[in-house]
C-alpha cells in the first residue's frame, strides 16, 4: 500500500473523488507535516463518521484478496479504506516508525498487538470503535467473523514502508 510520494504532493493535497469535498480537505490539514495518534484517532473517526455513505459506495469486498484504496495523501498523513472478507488479515507487522489509527466502519476486526518487550495481547474491535498508537507497536488485524468488515487507516507520516514479521513476538520496536 506504500508508494513513493508524488512531486505534486509537496503543494497540495490527494483527495480520492468520491470523497472530495470541503470537510475532508479540511480533515487532512495539508498544512500539517506530523500528526499524533491522538489527532490521527480524530481524523478516521470523523472519516467515517462525516462519510458513511460515500465509504459505503467505495468499498468492494473481494473473497479472493483483500481489497483497500487511498482516500487522501498529504505531506503529513495518508488515510486508507480497507476492506475484509470473513477469514482475510494481515500478517504481522509494523508501520516502519509511523504513528495510525483505524476505525472500524462496518463489522468487526480482531486484532493480536505488541508493544517492545511486552506481551501479545488481543482485542475485539466493533463498528464505530477506533485504536490510535504510537510508532513502536506492531500488530496484526483479522477478520474472525463471517460478516464483510470495512474499515478506515491514516499513517503519519505518510508512505512509511510496512515491515512484516514471522510473530509478533519477532518485534523489537522501530
Amino acid at each position: 500500500m506504500t508508494t513513493s510520494l508524488p512531486v505534486n504532493l509537496k503543494h497540495t493535497n490527494d483527495i480520492h473523488p468520491a470523497v472530495d469535498i470541503p470537510l475532508i480537505r479540511e480533515a487532512v490539514c495539508p498544512e500539517r507535516t506530523l500528526w499524533s495518534p491522538t489527532e490521527l484517532r480524530e481524523l478516521t473517526r470523523s472519516v467515517t463518521d462525516a462519510m458513511a455513505t460515500p465509504l459505503l459506495d467505495i468499498v468492494r469486498f473481494d473473497t479472493q484478496q483483500r481489497w483497500w484504496t487511498r482516500l487522501a495523501l498529504t505531506m503529513g498523513v495518508e488515510v486508507w479504506l480497507l476492506s475484509w472478507a470473513p477469514g482475510q488479515g494481515t500478517e504481522p507487522h509494523d508501520h516502519g516508525g509511523a504513528s495510525g489509527s483505524f476505525t472500524v466502519s462496518i463489522g468487526e476486526l480482531g486484532e493480536e498487538y505488541r508493544h517492545p518487550d511486552g506481551p501479545v495481547r488481543t482485542a475485539q474491535w466493533q463498528a464505530g470503535e477506533t485504536v490510535a498508537f504510537g510508532p513502536d507497536r506492531a500488530h496484526r488485524l483479522r477478520n474472525h467473523s463471517t460478516r464483510p468488515a470495512a474499515s478506515v487507516h491514516a499513517y503519519s507520516p505518510p508512505l512509511r514502508p510496512v515491515r512484516e514479521y514471522r510473530a509478533l513476538t519477532d518485534f523489537v520496536g522501530a
